[in-house]
């Protein structure tokens, strides 16, 4: 008797050679103190994003009555658009911020924390809604942690 595997079990050993033996993208930041990141670069990104989330929404506004093929194509690549700058905010926000610029020893611990979680809850918002108001939201929110992360004067 032949002992051939089945198309699915071939499949599912392929997947598994794929994902453990091919090198793997890594995004997230190291986490170890290097001291080569420029956090007021970060700020300055999220500020890229924010605006890009505003002029998502403002043209999602300009798009919505409209039902020609064009404008429904990009309606929905400004609503894509819109979500992935709010998801970035978010990830640089808990991913670099909370995990390693916010830390308990800090005098203003707290109103750090708080603020910080004020911009996700604002890049969620803005994943909700399409309105520029929620938008500029969010800006203000990132532009509160400004004052934590100046410029560095070389």
């Amino acid at each position: 008797m032949k002992n051939y595997l089945t198309p699915l079990v071939a499949g599912a050993l392929l997947s598994a050679a794929v994902i453990f033996i091919l090198p793997q993208p890594l995004f997230a930041h190291c986490q170890i103190p290097c001291g080569i990141y420029d956090d007021h670069a970060r700020v300055q990104s999220m500020l890229e994003d924010a605006a890009t989330v505003e002029k998502s929404a403002r043209l999602i506004g300009e798009l919505a009555g409209k039902t020609d093929a064009q404008s429904q194509n990009q309606l929905v690549r400004w609503v894509m658009n819109k979500e992935a700058h709010a998801q970035k905010i978010i990830e640089k926000i808990s991913d670099y911020f909370l995990t390693q610029r916010v830390k308990p020893d800090q005098k203003d611990y707290t109103e750090r924390l708080v603020r910080h979680h004020k911009v996700i809850v604002a890049a969620m918002k803005a994943k909700q809604k399409a309105d520029v108001q929620t938008a500029k939201d969010l800006e203000k929110r990132i532009r509160d942690l400004i004052s934590y992360y100046p410029p560095h004067s070389d």
